[in-house]
């Protein structure tokens, strides 16, 4: 079943729920898939790939939005966003845990033979398009500079 349709019927039963905070965050998963069919060359369909940069993107714009609201004392709009974090978490597939992800760093430095910090940007592009959809790049590049820096 394609996310679009997955959506659709979350959607319908958030509905028929009246889960409002579903429903807010199903409303802007859709509201991305109808950008994406509709960007040029898109040709109206998107791929899977294409399908998880965006909930990755909304994922992360959340995260930032949540540590703002957090430093400022407002509640309502952190709990907000936890709730859309929560729906798009579903559509998303499972996330490294820090152990993992260290352990698939620490194998990208062995084979480009990064020595030291100078050579973040050579571990970054190698981990980001082996981790992509399964951690965070903060996480990422904030693993690869502890485990440059030793």
């Amino acid at each position: 079943m394609a996310l679009e349709e997955k959506i659709m019927a979350e959607m319908k039963d958030a509905m028929k729920s009246k889960n409002e905070a579903a429903l807010r965050g199903l409303r802007a998963i859709k509201a991305e898939i109808i950008k994406a069919k509709t960007d040029p060359g898109a040709g109206g369909v998107i791929d899977e790939a294409t399908e998880q940069k965006f909930l990755q993107k909304m994922m992360k714009q959340r995260r930032d939005s949540l540590e703002i609201f957090e430093k400022q004392g407002r509640a309502d709009l952190a709990e907000k966003e936890k709730e859309e974090m929560a729906i798009i978490e579903k559509f998303l597939p499972r996330q490294l845990d820090e152990a993992a992800i260290k352990e698939v760093v620490a194998k990208i430095i062995a084979e480009t033979g990064a020595a030291s910090p100078a050579d973040m940007g050579k571990v970054m592009g190698a981990a980001s398009k082996q981790l992509a959809g399964q951690a965070d790049g903060k996480t990422i590049s904030n693993i690869v500079k502890e485990l440059l820096s030793k």
